[in-house]
């Protein structure tokens, strides 16, 4: 365990083994409610940003009404109704492949396949219209970013956002269609309750905004390790029943996964041979836990056959990664489309000149020049 310092000046205790960062994300004491007085802010600004403002307490953060949100969301999110959704998502892998080629070589598969594809899938899942994704890629830039915006553009950027949905779900309301904000106008737990509009509101920001921006970063960053050791393109061309095993490979290597999970603790508690005390706001490290040797056999190889692989990229406990069968969908299709369509597909660059996204909370790429 080691102090680190946030962009706001705040201390926070690191930790990177496996077996730590596996126990605070699964231990139900260490919570997500960062406007606790003492927690850490973490952003520049005065509020701390996204993580301590008050959107942080719109959604239930834990116990029985958090578990009570998440079963209605989750219902959603299941592998059945992914694999539902696979023949359409492949369609538009390939229409947006084919166009990448259309435009000619080198091309940047980033902007061309990876953004697009994922902000389509979440927009139709939603019922949000795509043409809309250059004011979703503004909000979501502006309420993750670390650094570079002031208060006032996080606050004039979240109540534009609020404003969108609420009448995005408004208009839902009067006109339902058969998309998850239509179900979930009318959805109810065991005892008859629904979701308050404030829910409804940032249910829908939260999906939109994880929905697009990590799988959009994750895709390019999967492309990129694979096509960076051309042995492992070569492998996957040759053994198509590797792809499954690849993107789990692939979730685990990821070095650059951006800032980490944050949890805050309320009384003291014994992690790993330290004892936490109450009001310490806690970093973990999933990248560096998903290398640790005590965890996984050569760690620091990519093994695109390895399994089972229990990879930390989408959290523990109560509060893993609720779209991480979506994810996982999406990162398979595209591998596959991408190994049917451009066998011969390499970086343009080399892979030391990738240049990384600074400062976002989501680790990523700018761009992935690559030919075929």
């Amino acid at each position: 365990m080691a102090r680190v310092t946030m962009p706001s000046g705040d201390e926070m205790s690191l930790l990177t083994r496996y077996a730590d960062v596996k126990q605070v994300l699964s231990d139900p004491r260490f919570g997500r409610r960062l406007n606790a007085p003492g927690a850490a802010r973490i952003t520049d600004t005065e509020s701390g940003g996204l993580f301590n403002n008050e959107m942080a307490n719109t959604l239930p953060q834990g116990g029985q009404e958090h578990l009570r949100w998440r079963r209605l969301v989750s219902r959603w999110f299941t592998a059945k109704r992914m694999t539902a959704t696979r023949p359409r998502i492949e369609a538009m892998a390939g229409r947006l492949v084919d166009a990448m080629v259309e435009e000619g070589q080198p091309a940047d598969l980033k902007a061309g396949l990876a953004f697009p594809l994922p902000v389509w899938v979440i927009c139709d899942l939603l019922g949000v219209p795509e043409s809309d994704r250059d004011r979703f890629a503004r909000w979501s830039d502006t309420m993750l970013n670390l650094t570079r915006y002031t208060d006032d553009q996080m606050r004039v950027a979240q109540a534009e956002f609020n404003e969108y949905m609420a009448g995005h779900i408004t208009a839902r309301r009067a006109e339902p269609g058969d998309d998850l904000l239509s179900r979930l106008i009318v959805a109810t737990d065991a005892e008859g309750r629904g979701l308050t509009e404030a829910e409804l509101v940032a249910t829908g920001q939260g999906l939109l905004v994880a929905g697009h921006e990590t799988t959009a970063n994750m895709i390019a960053k999967m492309v990129a390790m694979l096509l960076a050791d051309r042995r492992r393109w070569e492998r996957l061309l040759a053994d198509r029943s590797l792809i499954r095993t690849a993107v789990e490979e692939a979730l685990r290597f990821d070095s650059n996964l951006g800032l980490g999970m944050v949890r805050y603790i309320d009384q003291d508690v014994e992690i790993g041979d330290t004892l936490v005390t109450d009001g310490t706001t806690v970093l973990c490290d999933m990248a560096a836990a998903n290398r640790d040797e005590t965890a996984f056999e050569r760690a620091d190889e990519m093994d695109l056959a390895r399994s089972p692989n229990p990879h930390l990229a989408f959290g523990s406990g109560a509060h893993s990664c609720l779209g991480q069968a979506l994810a996982r969908t999406e990162l398979q299709i595209v591998l596959g489309v991408l190994l049917d369509r451009l066998p011969s597909l390499d970086l343009a660059v080399e892979a030391e000149n990738l240049q990384r996204i600074e400062g976002l909370v989501v680790g990523g790429l700018r761009g992935l020049p690559v030919r075929w």
